[in-house]
């Protein structure tokens, strides 16, 4: 599975400079002003140590990196939900993705003009959380009329009308509907719908070089708080820096990164923290041939991850050949891991952990 994140946020606050820097893509960063307005996808490797090492260790012809498809949308401006500026088409591109990813202007730059005419991150939150609550107000409001202007309605459309009334009231209240309880019986009425309220979503602070220094940004604790106290996470970012680390030859770049006290760069810190947020883990296989990391929902059996490889695979299954990673460093080889007795057989409702090596018997 790949993850799929889109960018969301108001012109120009660093989107599509971020959406480069995660996808090597080299988009012209003004575009969305001049009249672009489309959705710009790509692909981008989830960063991991891991990999590098095994791809070292087999020498495979191929390495494959776990990967995010992202979505990079056109900037929305207060109204967007009910069609001003790139309008709410563009918001449809991304209703079913796996999580968005706010990025929120903090930078000051008299040369970039922002869209609200002046910097106030926590006021450019409120407008795009309130566009995509407006948004899913608006599909309910559809689905609603359309089950009311029915000739006659029967009686699941009738449920349904009451489940999505009940789902309105919330979001009339600014409750998002990650927020409102539902039966199970319902969410089977609901699965065919995409709310943005109950897309995980993640901000990114786009910071300019001096915020960077200070560590700090205009109205840092109030964001915070405000995300603290719904459970979203925030990340810092200097897009500035970032596309600077970028340019430079690879063997320059840890020195530059060292001399800023950058462990690690911040669009290799937001692909993995997307990855965690959703509470994704990959596991790997080896060989001469390949060297992958498949990503598996945290808590899937073997029998499932066997799945993520092929069909047959899970459906003709055996047992997983199970390697610990951190055994596999500490002896250093595979012949000696099976000399040590670190080879572990395992049924198919062994729970897979982050980082093992599995090779998986099967019969079809």
């Amino acid at each position: 599975m790949n993850l799929t994140t889109g960018l969301i946020g108001l012109p120009l606050v660093g989107k599509t400079t971020l959406f480069n820097l995660l996808t090597n893509s080299q988009l012209e960063t003004s575009n969305f002003l001049t009249g672009k307005t489309e959705t710009n996808v790509g692909v981008a490797r989830v960063p991991d140590k891991r990999i590098d090492f095994l791809s070292d260790m087999f020498n495979p012809r191929k390495t494959n990196y776990a990967q995010i498809q992202i979505s990079d949308m056109p900037g929305l401006v207060r109204g967007a939900s009910q069609g001003q500026g790139v309008g709410n088409k563009f918001l449809s591109d991304i209703r079913n993705v796996d999580m968005l990813v706010h990025v929120v202007r903090a930078f000051d730059n008299s040369e970039v003009a922002h869209a609200e005419d002046n910097v106030d991150p926590m006021r450019d939150i409120e407008t795009i959380s309130t566009e995509l609550l407006f948004a899913d107000m608006e599909l309910l409001d559809k689905r609603i009329e359309r089950i009311q202007s029915g000739k006659k309605i029967k009686k699941e459309q009738q449920q349904e009308m009451e489940l999505l009334k009940k789902l309105l009231d919330a979001l009339e209240n600014e409750i998002p509907l990650t927020a409102v309880e539902i039966s199970e019986d319902e969410k089977e009425m609901l699965q065919h719908y995409n709310f943005f309220t109950e897309i995980p979503i993640m901000l990114v602070i786009n910071i300019d070089e001096e915020q960077f220094k200070n560590n700090d940004y205009p109205g840092k604790a109030d964001i915070e708080a405000w995300a603290k106290e719904r459970n979203i996470p925030v990340l810092t970012i200097c897009a500035k820096i970032e596309m600077e680390i970028s340019q430079l030859p690879s063997e320059d770049r840890e020195m530059f990164m060292e001399d800023l006290g950058i462990s690690i760069s911040g669009v290799d810190r937001l692909a993995k923290a997307s990855y965690d947020f959703l509470g994704l883990i990959p596991f790997f296989t080896c060989g001469e041939d390949e060297v992958k990391a498949w990503t598996i929902r945290r808590g899937s059996n073997a029998k499932k991850a066997a799945g993520k490889i092929h069909s047959d695979i899970e459906r003709g299954f055996i047992r997983a050949e199970v390697v610990k990673y951190e055994d596999l460093v500490e002896y250093g080889s595979m012949s000696k891991l099976k000399d040590e007795g670190k080879y572990h057989l395992e049924g198919k409702e062994y729970i897979v952990e982050d980082g093992d090596i599995i090779n998986f018997r099967f019969n079809v």
